[in-house]
């Protein structure tokens, strides 16, 4: 069964093949009839033995297991039916700012499940995974290219802990010098893992307050640094998607107080190929592969969140470091190198999720320096083209260009009737995922956009006018956008309810 929007709603979107969502699937237990199977075996073609001889009576159910009954037919199509119910890439539009969530070239999944690569283990000699640790070290390369930082380690299995192992890395630099610094400054727009990380490293955490312009106030960053100042913890562009022009003198005044200028990677869409964080004067860098290399995310993983460092800090790298040795004839040899005194030791299992670290060396190899710098671009420009088309139904807290996602408030909506909540519960109606809202905290009833670069200009224009026809709905008072969503597989749930009394398991009911 599927759902199928009035043409008014079709009209709306700005398109006419969109059905809506397919109907709630019911559990294989609600679908069982008794006596189906989805198997059938060959005649018996051996003298049967007795059950008791195969299994003793002691190892063996009193009664059979309560399972679903089902033809192999009937499962294909639950488990397809279940697969149409997810909301994925591949399959529509995801504008959430921050997330990068573009599209995954398949390409890239070819290539990460050719069984040469696949089937190595990790506890496989390395002279037995010569090519799979050759192609690491190239990716380390290309990262230091891109970062403009002289050392990466591949560790880290998402940007969290990217985030962790970096401030652990500043950690026992100070420490080397004889310096226990106690503070991480974190500014008032910055994700919450950022504030989150260096607590969880045991710092104070201390926010820096942002100016009328969404962008650092140096003059509260220098009244906040001093002696007990480990870090500052950045992203350029920053999280309302504005770059900070200031970042010279933000690194000036962080590194004349003795602390190292952390960069957070989520937003090197927006830069790469263009500017590198080393050259604006960062210490540290942790990159999503997740996000910006195209390789699958979302849902708690997995990722990847490779950390690169200037020189002055490479020899606190996690080990095991990859080496590159030449024989002198042309050849090269590489190992996994644990000699290393300063090291902060590992960060995690093995040496990291290397199916997604390849997946990102093919986007980087298939792209190329130029296709890398065109990507920022497009990503950059298909936000400014979005942003044009809204900012006249939604109030602009920060006019002017912005970089690879911009920032709009529902303030003008609520005031109306309809939270920002409301707007984006209605989009999903219109088949699109929301963006995200509410963060970054400085804008009132935000809502964060990021089309990314792998979007066209006819999904871009569709969106925008889903968004259009909602405001408009709120505009004239339509109980529509209040009771939303209500073309979906489970229309609204309370939401606070859901999150303090979770009900995850299906009972059968008699």
């Amino acid at each position: 069964m599927i759902i199928t929007p009035d043409p008014e709603m079709r009209a709306r979107i700005g398109g006419p093949d969109y059905a809506g969502p397919p109907a709630i699937e019911p559990t294989v237990f609600e679908l069982s009839t008794p006596g189906r199977a989805s198997y059938s075996l060959p005649a018996l073609d051996v003298p049967e033995r007795p059950l008791d001889d195969l299994i003793p009576a002691s190892l063996r159910r009193g009664a059979p297991a309560e399972l679903p009954e089902l033809s192999e037919l009937q499962v294909v199509r639950h488990f397809t039916r279940l697969s149409q119910l997810n909301y994925s890439i591949d399959g529509g539009f995801y504008p959430l700012g921050s997330c990068t969530m573009k599209y995954n070239p398949k390409l890239h999944e070819k290539v990460a499940a050719e069984p040469r690569w696949a089937n190595i283990h990790p506890h496989q000699p390395d002279d037995t995974a010569q090519g799979t640790l050759a192609m690491l070290h190239h990716l380390q390369e290309f990262l230091c290219e891109i970062g403009g930082m002289a050392a990466f380690t591949l560790q880290p299995a998402a940007g969290a802990h990217g985030e962790h192992t970096g401030l652990m890395i500043i950690r026992a630099y100070h420490e080397s010098k004889g310096e226990h610094r106690t503070e991480v400054l974190v500014p008032d727009t910055a994700h919450g893992t950022n504030p989150a990380s260096a607590a969880a490293a045991g710092y104070t955490v201390v926010q820096v307050a942002s100016n009328e312009r969404g962008r650092v106030d140096v003059e509260a960053l220098r009244r906040l640094v001093g002696p007990r100042t480990a870090a500052l913890m950045l992203t350029n562009p920053n999280t309302c998607g504005l770059f900070e022009n200031e970042i010279q003198e933000i690194a000036r005044t962080v590194h004349q107080a003795g602390g190292r200028l952390y960069y957070d990677g989520a937003n090197l869409n927006a830069i790469m190929g263009v500017t590198r964080p080393g050259d604006m004067g960062f210490d540290v860098v942790h990159f999503n592969l997740h996000k910006t290399m195209t390789t699958p995310h979302g849902g708690g993983g997995p990722g990847t969140g490779p950390v690169g460092v200037g020189a002055h800090l490479a020899p606190f790298l996690p080990v095991p470091v990859i080496e590159r040795e030449l024989d002198g004839e042309g050849g090269e040899h590489f190992r996994l190198s644990y000699d290393r005194p300063h090291s902060i030791g590992r960060v995690r299992s093995h040496f990291g999720n290397v199916g997604l670290l390849l997946r990102a060396y093919a986007y980087v190899r298939s792209m190329g320096p130029d296709g890398l710098t065109q990507a920022s671009r497009d990503a950059v420009l298909n936000a400014n083209y979005l942003k044009s088309l809204l900012r006249d139904t939604f109030i602009d807290p920060y006019p002017g260009p912005c970089m690879h996602e911009f920032v709009l408030s529902g303030s003008k909506q609520k005031k109306q009737g309809a939270k920002t909540l409301d707007v984006v519960k209605r989009l999903l109606d219109y088949g699109y995922h929301p963006p995200t809202i509410y963060f970054p905290l400085v804008v009132d009833e935000c809502l964060m956009i990021e089309p990314t670069e792998t979007e066209d200009k006819d999904t871009l224009d569709h969106f925008a006018g889903a968004l259009k026809a909602i405001a408009r709905e709120v505009e004239e008072g339509l109980p529509a956008v209040k009771e939303a969503p209500q073309r979906t597989p489970v229309t609204r749930i309370d939401e606070a309810l859901a999150a303090r009394k979770p009900n995850l398991r299906w009972r059968h009911v008699t």
